[in-house]
């Protein structure tokens, strides 16, 4: 667990530094759009998921 907080921990700062705060959407968005394809996996959901891919 302490790898994956370090990681994030280490992306705040690389966004703080450089001030490339147009990468915070982007990671956001992606990370959501996995969980979503990882919780409707199993569902009846999954087939019109998987289409707009």
């Amino acid at each position: 667990m302490t790898g994956k907080l370090s990681i994030l921990r280490e992306f705040w700062d690389f966004l703080r530094v450089r001030k490339k705060w147009w990468l915070a959407p982007v990671v956001i968005i992606l990370v959501l759009l996995g969980i979503i394809l990882v919780v409707t996996e199993g569902s009846a959901l999954a087939p019109f998921i998987y289409t707009l891919f």
